[in-house]
């Protein structure tokens, strides 16, 4: 069965997740520069099959987009172009940030490591996943 695969979209950095093949648990899988997400994802299709992509829309607490809204949009229209046979599913990643950083601390990461922003954006995108795993129910 092929995984599913969650991005958090980021300016400077994308956190990337992915079911396991039976997709029943979501896992972190990396942070990466968000300039070379493209040629990321491209290497990582050709390892695995991914049936759909999950990507995290930015929004405000009044669900009005969020300043990064547009350039998420750009990045998206980017993957259908460059994959335009995987599906993308687009999830509310309201709060997934302040849940990973919890996630984080009740995991017992060092503070050190929690301060690493890498850590947070790739646990907020299994947390995306895992939310749309959950809706699918």
């Amino acid at each position: 069965m092929p995984r599913i695969l969650a991005i958090d979209y980021g300016l400077k950095r994308t956190g990337l997740a992915v079911t396991d093949p039976l997709q029943i648990i979501a896992s972190p899988l990396d942070t990466v520069a968000t300039h070379q997400l493209m040629d990321f994802l491209k290497s990582y299709m050709v390892q695995e099959e991914v049936e759909s992509f999950v990507v995290g829309q930015p929004k405000q607490t009044d669900n009005t987009p969020s300043e990064i809204a547009p350039h998420v949009e750009g990045f998206v229209k980017r993957l259908k172009a460059q994959f335009p046979e995987t599906p993308v599913h687009r999830v509310d990643e309201r709060f997934t940030s302040i849940m990973a950083q919890q996630t984080l601390i009740a995991g017992g990461m060092k503070k050190k490591d929690r301060q690493d922003k890498s850590n947070i954006d790739k646990v907020s995108a299994a947390i995306i996943l895992q939310s749309f795993m959950e809706s699918r129910k």
